[in-house]
């Protein structure tokens, strides 16, 4: 009961981050496309729309890396991991998962958090919105991070396969 519930809150929270991601992605276009369209056909550059750019491209970064770090499916080096099976294997994902989550923890929720709080009244240039709001999804991405690792963790503890989780849902 409690698995499923958790698999149900993981469920949420990947939909939830795949369609923000998306929607930044169809926003970055319309963007991107205004600021080609004014950039070379009216000679008039918007400053906004380049600035908006750089922020949405940070956010779908960090967000995306979120969403694939829950799926388990990061880039890795796997010449020992590929080479162990069954518990040695087991107890070397779950101390990865434990390092992502302690670097998730420290860097990105503690340090994302600081330099949010560093940020607040420093201005951006061209939207006029505190540097801090856009630094919000520094520990943002970094709380998923790490709510992520506890939800693999717990998957890899009792022996439960990213295989069966994706057939099943």
């Amino acid at each position: 009961m409690i698995m499923k519930t958790l698999h149900k809150i993981r469920q949420v929270i990947d939909v939830t981050l795949s369609s923000l991601c998306v929607i930044i992605f169809a926003l970055m276009v319309i963007i991107g496309t205004y600021q080609i369209t004014t950039r070379y056909f009216f000679n008039k550059p918007s400053t906004v729309s380049e600035e908006l750019l750089t922020y949405s491209f940070t956010w779908m970064a960090l967000l995306a890396s979120a969403l694939v770090f829950g799926k388990r499916d990061h880039m890795r080096m796997g010449f020992l991991a590929d080479k162990l099976t069954g518990t040695p294997r087991r107890i070397l994902e779950i101390v990865i998962e434990l390092l992502v989550m302690l670097l998730s923890g420290s860097v990105l929720v503690y340090g994302g958090a600081t330099i949010m709080q560093l940020t607040m009244t420093q201005v951006t240039a061209s939207l006029g919105i505190p540097m801090g709001i856009v630094y919000t999804v520094v520990p943002l991405s970094g709380i998923i991070i790490v709510f992520y690792s506890i939800l693999n963790i717990i998957d890899l503890a009792v022996g439960y396969e990213r295989e069966q989780r994706e057939v099943k849902e």
